[in-house]
């Protein structure tokens, strides 16, 4: 097993899209050589910081056992190796979780589409414990345009979503920081410049569970550091710079991007 290198700078420059493409359930999980180190620091984080990343509400324990079979059934089929065992007595989506190197969330159609269970162990600034129970505008309320860009084709896609068809995208972030535990919500510029940087890619996945209904949403996270994409790839730093100029103002204060592309623009002169 092999980390995939994911590389989501799109060449017309920053955007706020969905970015969906068709999924291929047998490539739903994505288990790596990191697959030992990540699921200690699971295990880690749910011994001692449970209340920071999992958060359930009983209208999404069904969907979270649901969930939990998919899961073991999937492992079963794809990566036979991969133990399935769980602990009974544990919540399905903690259980699904300790599997698996992605982080997990059930969404439930009630009077909205509403977070109902998540367990999230490498969450990029994102504090769980004010989303558990909330709407799908109201998870992304922060997101500079959000509302009047994407809160009705994401409430369009969910309705629309069925079992038979399922979805990827990326998202990426620049941090000054390898760590994949990332809650702290504030969101402060890298310090530093390029070689202090590390890429952020998440690989996340939407798909409706075929019994339940409940739509789960998985979150694959990579971090590479910044300088080994740029001495591996000439043309990483001029997406990355174009990407970082190309946003708003506002979305550059929301992701911590303010004044980091004159700081790396300083430091590629300077070389």
């Amino acid at each position: 097993m092999s980390a995939p290198h994911y590389m989501p700078l799109d060449a017309r420059g920053w955007r706020l899209a969905m970015g969906l493409r068709p999924l291929d359930l047998a490539n739903w999980l994505e288990l790596d050589e990191h697959y030992d180190s990540e699921l200690a620091q699971k295990a880690a984080l749910l011994a001692q910081h449970r209340d920071v990343v999992v958060a359930t509400e009983p209208e999404g324990d069904a969907g979270s056992r649901e969930l939990l079979r998919e899961v073991q059934d999937f492992l079963g089929r794809v990566h036979p190796e991969v133990a399935t065992v769980v602990d009974g007595d544990e919540h399905p989506i903690v259980a699904a979780s300790r599997l698996i190197q992605e982080d997990l969330c059930v969404l439930v159609k009630d009077d909205d589409w509403r977070l109902r269970a998540a367990c999230v162990c490498f969450p990029s600034r994102w504090d769980l414990a004010t989303k558990i129970g909330t709407t799908l505008d109201e998870i992304h309320g922060p997101v500079p345009h959000y509302d009047e860009v994407l809160a009705r084709p994401t409430k369009s896609f969910f309705d629309r979503l069925r079992p038979e068809r399922s979805f990827w995208r990326l998202n990426w972030t620049l941090l000054d920081s390898a760590a994949l535990h990332q809650p702290r919500a504030a969101r402060v510029a890298p310090s530093g410049e390029l070689a202090d940087w590390f890429f952020r890619v998440e690989r996340q996945t939407l798909r409706q569970l075929p019994t339940t209904g409940a739509v789960v949403f998985t979150i694959r996270t990579y971090v590479t550091s910044a300088a080994t994409l740029a001495s591996a790839d000439g043309e990483f730093v001029p997406a990355l710079l174009h990407a970082l100029e190309g946003a708003s103002s506002d979305t550059q204060d929301y992701k911590g991007w303010t004044g980091v592309a004159s700081r790396l623009r300083e430091g590629l002169v300077a070389q």
